[in-house]
């Protein structure tokens, strides 16, 4: 037999590295040909990696937690006949320590998608993923608390932070749905003094974040001299978590956006009550086809519908060049919420699909984004940008704009009110739409003229049928 070296690949859209987050193999296992064999989390999403061919495994790569570069070897295979070589030995694991990603000198294909909030039940259904729960194994002599499971069930998220507190996760009680360990498990188990808590230094100010990630780095223009950061003072038992994979770039692309683009905000209520019964009325239609419609199709829909009355807005800005670039197609993204943050699956080519069409390419990419498993070519390269607080109430919101686009709609909870209808106030079912704008290319009018298409075409949903492509 002989040795094959299967280095990380590049899975392209400017990833350079990976965390790796979980083993599913171990050494001397005997794994067939795509088998999964690694979890790897990149600044974009989780993702499995197969074996690129049948063998005994030899030696992993690297520990859970460690940062491999493209390109650096993740597991040693034995294939093939005869006499097994020595795995060489593993290289170093690129230090966690947060770094400043070195510019791209290749041109992109285009923006990844930025947003706020997140989409749930009708805008489109995201609820948790709820894996099947594994059989629990038998607790073995003098584990702590004579809770024992071998395999627990937990995100990426809540793995790291365990292993941040040195928590093993064998031993937590999981009070999550389907059996799966939480955050404020791993919390309370730390607490309760089972396991101790390490302090963890970071060159890096804390901050609590909730929006998306825009995954693609981009050239900024010059800036004013940023002012000195000042360290929080420590307190007994602070936790000090790295800002790493899916939080790190989230908390680098929003400030990035924030400092670059001009924002203004542009709120107004639609009346969805005709919304409301078209849906109602052809939502049967769609479950013949095995789709099940939302409100959020017709919403893509009147969105593509508006911005080719108003081209500005299907626009990326390249501050480096100086020019404005007007899209040819229209790829809309989606904030879908997941366990580790916000990503942004796009809708390709949506002025090419029908109301059914786009809905069943949403159900695709939010099941996508909540088992982990969304695909690298469903990320980054929107012109628009749809995101939405659904279930979560509240009044509106001021949603950052998905730099370098130049604008984004937020959409809200639909909320039974009086409205004015003639002469006669009746209930309608109404929702507020917020729009912020990139004000150095976006005029304020022509930012509420926009706002006011997408409205009219929602209050009207029978004009997106009479005038599909």
């Amino acid at each position: 037999m002989s040795n094959f070296e299967f280095k990380l690949p590049d899975i392209g859209e400017g990833v350079t590295e990976g965390e790796i987050v979980n083993w599913l193999i171990k050494e001397g296992d005997a794994v067939r040909e795509d088998q999964e064999m690694v979890e790897v989390m990149t600044d974009k999403a989780t993702v499995t990696i197969g074996a690129p061919k049948a063998g005994t495994v030899v030696r992993l790569g690297g520990k859970v937690g460690e940062i491999v570069p493209v390109g650096q070897v993740l597991v040693v295979l034995a294939v093939g006949g005869g006499a097994v070589a020595a795995a060489p030995p593993a290289a170093p694991a690129v230090p966690a320590a947060p770094t400043t990603p070195a510019p791209s000198t290749q041109k992109q294909d285009g923006p990844a998608a930025t947003a706020v909030g997140d989409i749930r039940e009708e805008l489109p259904g995201m609820g948790a993923f709820a894996p099947k729960k594994p059989a629990a194994a038998q607790a073995p002599a003098g584990s702590n608390g004579g809770y024992f499971e071998e395999k627990p069930l937990a995100a990426p998220a809540t793995r790291k932070l365990a292993r941040e507190m040195g928590v093993d996760l064998r031993h937590v009680q999981p009070t999550g749905p389907a059996s799966r360990v939480t955050r404020e498990d791993v919390e309370r188990y730390a607490v309760r003094g089972r396991t101790p808590a390490p302090v963890i230094h970071v060159p890096a100010t804390e901050v609590s974040v909730h929006h998306a990630v825009t995954v693609v780095p981009q050239a900024e223009p010059a800036s004013p001299k940023k002012p000195e950061l000042v360290a929080p003072p420590r307190g007994a038992g602070d936790q000090r978590v790295p800002l790493r994979g899916l939080r790190k770039r989230i908390y680098e692309n929003m400030a990035r956006s924030k400092h670059t683009a001009a924002h203004f905000t542009y709120v107004d209520e639609c009346d969805a009550s005709a919304l409301k019964a078209l849906r109602e009325r052809t939502k049967a239609f769609a479950e013949r086809d095995g789709v099940k419609l939302t409100f959020l199709p017709f919403i893509v829909k009147a969105v593509v519908a508006a911005l080719k009355r108003h081209p500005a807005l299907n626009c990326l800005v390249d501050d480096a060049a100086g020019e404005m670039v007007l899209k040819g197609s229209y790829d809309i993204g989606v904030a879908a919420a997941t366990e580790s943050g916000l990503i942004v699956p796009v809708v390709r080519n949506a002025d090419r699909l029908s109301i059914i069409e786009i809905a069943g390419e949403l159900e695709r990419l939010s099941a996508d984004a909540r088992n982990g498993k969304t695909r690298k070519e469903d990320l980054g390269g929107s012109s628009f940008t749809i995101t939405s607080l659904g279930k979560l109430g509240g009044l509106f919101a001021t949603p950052i704009v998905n730099y370098p686009e130049v604008a984004i709609l937020g959409v809200h909870e639909m909320k039974r009110r009086p409205v004015v209808k003639g002469d006669q106030i009746v209930i309608g079912d109404v929702m507020l739409l917020s729009l912020s704008f990139d004000h150095r290319i976006i005029d304020g009018h022509v930012g509420a003229a926009f706002a006011q298409e997408i409205i009219g075409l929602l209050e009207e949903p029978e004009r997106l049928l009479v005038s599909m492509a």
